[in-house]
C-alpha cells in the first residue's frame, strides 16, 4: 500500500513537472493531481524535495536491481543513464532550478557501491593498503560523475549508450593497471618515473 502510494505521488510529480518547474510546484499540487490529502504525503515524505531523492534513489535501486556480476557494471551504468533519461524533466528540474549538488550527490550514491564492488575484485590478488584502495575509489567515482554531470547538463544529447562504451573504454583494464601502481605501499612516496 505504502510503495502504491509512494508511486501515485511520483507520478503526479512527474506529470506536474510537464506544466511547470520544479520550484514553482507545491505539495498541494501534488496531493490535489494524486486524489490524496496532505497528511498522506508527510506520512510517507517530509518535502517535495524528499519525494525527488526517494524517486532517485528508487530508479536506481531498479536500474542496479540483479546486477550481482560487477563485470556487467557497463550494462547496470547504462541502465542506471537511461532511468536518468527517462525521468529527464525531473532530473533537469533538480538540476536547474533546485541544486546540481543535489544530482551530484545522488549519482555518488550510484557510483559509490558500484566501484567498491569492482574494486573489491580487482584486489583479490593484489596487496593494497585500504586508504589507497579508497582513493582510487574516490579518483574513478568524481571522474564518472563528473561525465555524467556534464552529460546532464548539456541535455542528455550523447546517446547513453556511446556515453558507456566510452566510459568503458577509459576504465576497462584503467583501473586495475592504477591498483597496480598502488600495490603494496606504491602509493605513497615519491612520483614514480614510468
Amino acid at each position: 500500500m505504502a510503495q502504491t502510494t509512494k508511486r501515485a505521488l511520483e507520478a503526479s510529480l512527474k506529470k506536474l513537472l510537464v506544466q511547470k518547474p520544479l520550484n514553482k510546484i507545491t505539495i498541494n499540487d501534488i496531493t490535489e493531481d494524486c486524489g490524496v490529502n496532505r497528511m498522506t504525503f508527510y506520512y510517507h515524505f517530509k518535502d517535495i524535495y524528499d519525494l525527488v531523492d526517494w524517486i532517485m534513489v528508487e530508479d536506481a535501486r531498479q536500474a542496479m536491481e540483479g546486477r550481482k556480476d560487477i563485470d556487467d557494471w557497463d550494462k547496470a551504468f547504462l541502465d542506471v543513464l537511461l532511468k536518468i533519461q527517462e525521468n529527464k524533466l525531473l532530473v533537469l528540474n533538480v538540476y536547474r532550478s533546485i541544486s546540481q549538488e543535489q544530482v551530484e550527490q545522488y549519482l555518488y550514491k550510484i557510483v559509490d557501491p558500484l566501484l567498491h564492488e569492482f574494486v573489491d575484485k580487482e584486489t583479490q590478488d593484489i596487496s593494497i593498503q585500504d586508504e589507497d584502495k579508497q582513493f582510487v575509489i574516490d579518483f574513478f567515482k568524481y571522474a564518472l560523475v563528473g561525465m555524467v554531470l556534464e552529460w546532464i547538463r548539456k541535455d542528455m544529447k550523447t546517446d547513453p549508450v556511446l556515453l558507456t562504451q566510452r566510459l568503458n573504454k577509459l576504465l576497462h583494464g584503467g583501473i586495475r593497471r592504477t591498483l597496480l601502481k598502488f600495490q603494496a605501499g606504491g602509493g605513497t612516496g615519491a612520483l614514480p618515473k614510468d
